[in-house]
């Protein structure tokens, strides 16, 4: 036993100690065996010890002494203490406590010098604070991503860029997983030309979502194909096919890459595995027809888009391709007939709208040509591709005030649409207004300097200077066009008349053969199947490049024959097949004979009046409308 030795000197301590070892009569007492209890020491006799012991320790100040009652003889009083225990007692059980207490407070000063436990101390960037602080908010319900990517979708719809990037990107500080928000964000960013910045979105989703969305990396690919980076885009496309074997849109916008590149083998391979792993799809039939028309094989082509309209009658893509093929063969009734099947699966589609109108006008029905283009506009409000048709309509049937006044709506309606300011451009060279003219292209190319619309619109001025008789800056705005486009059959035959023109016939020649040494055999310029790839492909953002299917027409081997002549407004120079959308030529057909009623139609399926469509399309509710979109935005 461990024995304790006091630790005060006071009185009553030391004449405890020498009362209990030095009293004659505890010496001759038998000794005391003392039992330790959680309650106290107890004290019994014991006969078979002969030795004298006890054990004295000092009590806590908390436990009070326990005293004998004094003897008869008076003799002195023996105090017996209880020692304090080392297993319990409720001074223990503070003092552990209070040791507690102070290890919890050095553990909290260590916390508070430790970055880990402050996320906004350790984030560096302004984006990354942020996320952070979104994350330790609450998260919202998973129906709000879906409220919030819609609202989205409506201010872009709205032209309201800004605010819908707010909203799109909190959704991806909540739900960083999703790829909806990165493909919505990527492709609002692409219709404003930020395009490095829709890149870092797309990279960004791709980090986020661990590579498995394939959305993702088809619209990034996509985008890399609009910069020019072939070869990165076949990178991308090829991850989205990887990421998901069964997304169509991926093996299409691949096969389409291939065409213009000239890779048919390898595109009818990709739509193929498309085939294969997708199932039926109408977009793989419309592009596997458009290359047996391509080819000449046109039965095949019309079996091809047969499947299409079976594979999904609802797709007005396929009932327009078909119409496109008809128009080449000049079957003329048949092509209404088809265009009349689009209407109906899409009424309001304004694509079909705008299509048939053009078709109608350009053989000869210039009435219901208007009347088709009206009736897009009123349920299309805000597409400047109807109004751009609509005012080179008439520009030629009508006046040249009318038509500027319909192009100047169509440019307030959208004033990135680069087609209606060259289209603008175009009309005032031809009414004489040449200072007007240039501003108009010069406005054209302040959008973007580097698409097709721009190579037809350095075309389109280097026309006008060599009319001028700027023949130098004619030369320069040539050779800035085919840098851009360098497939463009018009651009170089135009600038070797130019050079034979001034007697330079060597320059001329050259020239020409310069255009066939590096021009893409395959594509050879097709612009009727590869411009309308791009309209039926569903992973593209650029359908309205339908308003310039004509427009892209740089061949002059008439593919498109003579009916398609409306989108020139003629052949006497080289320009007049690149700007305009709606002009008039071909053979005239009246025969309507196929029993679709288009006044019934419009009462019964879109609830409007005919009558009040012709007289309410007037500049006075263009005007109303714009300033009604303008206060809205």
């Amino acid at each position: 036993m461990h024995f304790l030795m006091p630790t005060s000197s006071s009185p009553a301590n030391t004449s405890s100690f020498s009362t209990l070892f030095l009293s004659p009569e505890n010496i001759c007492k038998p000794p005391a065996k003392i039992h330790i209890g959680i309650h106290g020491i107890s004290v019994h006799s014991s006969k078979n010890t002969s030795l004298c012991h006890a054990v004295v320790d000092r009590p806590p100040s908390n436990v009070s002494s326990q005293k004998e009652s004094p003897n008869e003889e008076g003799s002195e009083v023996l105090v017996v203490r209880r020692p304090l225990l080392e297993t319990s007692g409720d001074n223990d059980e503070e003092g552990e406590k209070r040791y507690q207490a102070k290890i919890d407070a050095g553990l909290s000063k260590i916390a508070k010098k430790m970055p880990i436990f402050e996320p906004e101390r350790s984030e560096s960037s302004s984006s990354s604070s942020a996320a952070a602080v979104a994350r330790a908010q609450e998260k919202p319900l998973a129906v709000n991503l879906d409220l919030s990517l819609y609202r989205a979708k409506f201010l872009a719809r709205s032209f309201r860029y800004k605010d819908a990037e707010k909203i799109l990107e909190k959704c991806i500080a909540y739900w960083p997983e999703d790829g909806r928000p990165y493909v919505a964000l990527g492709k609002i960013l692409t219709k404003q030309t930020k395009l490095s910045e829709a890149r870092v979105v797309y990279e960004k989703g791709c980090q986020a979502t661990q590579g498995e969305n394939a959305y993702i990396w088809q619209c990034w690919a996509v985008l890399e194909n609009r910069l020019g980076n072939v070869r990165r885009a076949r990178e991308l496309f090829d991850a989205a096919t990887v990421a998901d074997k069964k997304h169509v849109a991926a093996w299409h916008g691949w096969a389409n890459l291939e065409i213009k590149q000239g890779n048919i083998s390898k595109a009818r391979n990709l739509l193929a595995k498309g085939l294969k792993f997708c199932g039926r799809n109408e977009y793989i039939y419309q592009t596997l027809a458009l290359l047996e028309a391509k080819a000449g094989r046109y039965e095949q082509a019309r079996y091809l888009f047969k499947q299409a309209t079976i594979s999904n009658s609802k797709s007005c893509a396929s009932w327009l391709a078909w119409a496109q093929l008809e128009i080449q063969q000049e079957r003329f009734p048949a092509a209404r007939k088809l265009f009349e099947k689009a209407v109906q699966a899409s009424p309001k589609n304004r694509f079909a709208w705008h299509v048939w109108g053009v078709f109608e006008a350009g053989i000869g029905n210039v009435e219901r040509g208007r009347k088709l283009l009206k009736i897009g506009h009123v349920l299309n409000p805000r597409d400047p591709v109807l109004l751009q048709s609509l005012g080179l309509l008439e520009y030629k049937h009508s006046s040249a005030n009318l038509a500027r006044a319909v192009l100047r709506r169509a440019s307030e309606l959208d004033p990135r649409h680069q087609p209606v300011w060259i289209a603008w451009g175009w009309m005032e060279w031809k009414e004489g207004n040449t200072t007007t003219a240039r501003e108009l292209y010069q406005r054209a190319l302040s959008i973007d300097a580097s698409t097709e619309s721009a190579a037809r619109c350095l075309q389109a001025w280097g026309v006008l200077e060599q009319r001028a008789g700027n023949l130098s800056a004619a030369r320069r705005l040539f050779r800035s066009s085919l840098n851009i486009n360098s497939q463009s059959y018009v651009t170089w035959m135009t600038w070797a008349q130019l050079e034979e023109d001034q007697g330079d016939s060597d320059r001329a020649e050259e020239i020409r053969n310069l255009y066939f040494q590096q021009r893409t055999e395959v594509v050879d310029d097709a612009t009727w199947v590869t411009g309308f790839l791009d309209i039926i492909d569903p992973a593209l953002d650029t359908v309205k490049r339908l308003l310039n299917f004509g427009q892209n027409s740089d061949n002059n081997n008439s593919r498109l024959n003579d009916t398609l002549k409306y989108m020139g407004g003629g052949t006497k120079d080289g320009q007049s097949s690149q700007v305009a959308g709606s002009s008039v030529g071909g053979r005239e057909d009246t025969e309507t004979g196929s029993g679709f009623n288009l006044d019934a139609f419009l009462r019964e399926k879109l609830s409007l009046d005919p009558k009040k469509i012709e007289v309410n399309l007037d500049s006075q509710r263009l005007g109303r409308f714009i300033r009604g979109r303008t206060s809205g935005a």
